[in-house]
């Protein structure tokens, strides 16, 4: 008989304890994390119940199994008070509530607190940047290694030139949108003003509208730079089709033809890079090529003399305007670069002899 007891006592129901509620740490809000404490005994469920009234109005946001201690709703309203109360679900179906925990409300936060180490490395960053910009503008020699690409565009122009050909400068296919299009416009303004300069002809054939009216617009300024605003022919900048492989055939159509003597391929190539750097290949033309796309890089370092590799297109505009905050941005770039390496060659290294420390420092999760 006693035995009896004990194990009816064993299996009684009850309920959830010490039901905890408080707006989830380190996020964007619309979160609030609830903990309890479930004895064992006689539960398989616990469900939770919400509501913006204490008296009415709950619904059940969720059932979890009874292991479980913690639970974050994931559907609140940041600044709404919301009350909560978690029922206890036996073997045998019996239900017991918990006391109604409330109000409590969600809220975003101004910073999480885990990524305490983006942020420090975010300032170092910073400071670095303020001292390369400040000691360019001082007028430090700051070291830039030559890129044979940029180094010769004015040979490329000028060889056209002795030549009496045309320069035909191809921007690529993409819109204003994409940061090597931009980097492209920058490297043509120099193209342009030396083809100013010399008193050659340029012509430019475009996939996208907006590119074609920027590129009249860059190379119109260049010329009046150059101080041959007469020589500028509008007609020679134009659209062609912004199909890709329409586009390409119409450029090959152009080398063919007007057979021109320097070719720049600066922008964003597909599969009609290696269409278009062959063809200029084929008529002798002095070819400089350049684009941020890794699958067509090895096509254009095959079938041109100079090619711009990646992050060199990107800073073309700092290369040839030697601009001291460019430069100096430039230089503090490379030197975050340099800062970042280091920390994943420490870190690997740390991390392998078994300094897992290491790891938690540097994650941001």
């Amino acid at each position: 008989m006693v035995t009896f007891l004990l194990g009816f006592t064993l299996s009684v129901l009850q309920p959830v304890t010490g039901l905890r509620g408080f707006d989830t740490p380190n996020d964007a809000g619309g979160n609030i994390t609830l903990t309890w404490e479930s004895p064992d005994s006689g539960k398989v469920m616990v469900e939770i119940f919400r509501s913006q009234s204490p008296l009415e109005g709950y619904q059940k946001v969720e059932s979890v199994l009874s292991s479980r201690r913690e639970f974050v709703d994931t559907s609140a309203i940041d600044g709404i008070k919301y009350y909560y109360y978690v029922v206890s679900i036996g073997e045998d179906g019996k239900t017991d509530r918990s006391e109604i925990l409330g109000p409590v409300s969600s809220a975003p936060q101004w910073f999480n607190t885990k990524r305490w180490n983006v942020l420090i490395i975010l300032i170092l960053l910073i400071i670095i940047f303020f001292i390369f910009i400040r000691l360019a503008k001082k007028g430090t020699k700051t070291y830039i290694r030559k890129i044979p690409g940029l180094e010769a565009l004015d040979d490329a122009v000028g060889r056209s030139t002795e030549m009496g050909k045309p320069i035909l400068y191809v921007p690529g296919l993409w819109g204003l949108t994409n940061v090597t299009v931009l980097a492209s416009l920058s490297i043509l303004r120099r193209v342009a003003k030396k083809t100013a300069d010399y008193g050659a002809r340029i012509l430019i054939p475009n996939a996208e509208p907006l590119v074609m009216t920027a590129t009249q617009e860059v190379v119109k300024e260049a010329y009046l730079e150059a101080g041959r605003p007469d020589l500028y022919n509008e007609r020679d900048i134009f659209f062609v089709t912004a199909d890709q492989f329409g586009y390409a055939a119409g450029c090959d159509g152009i080398i063919v033809r007007e057979r021109p003597g320097a070719i720049f391929l600066l922008g964003v190539f597909a599969a009609e890079s290696l269409i278009l750097a062959e063809t200029g290949n084929s008529i002798g033309a002095i070819q400089i090529a350049g684009t941020t796309s890794t699958l067509q890089l090895p096509f254009f370092v095959a079938s041109c003399d100079y090619t711009l590799i990646g992050e060199e297109m990107l800073a073309a505009a700092s290369y040839l305007s030697k601009e001291p905050v460019m430069l100096g941005s430039l230089k503090g770039e490379d030197f975050a670069k340099i800062i970042v390496s280091l920390l994943i060659i420490v870190g690997t290294v740390l991390a392998t002899l078994g300094f897992t420390r290491i790891i938690e420092l540097l994650s941001t999760g």
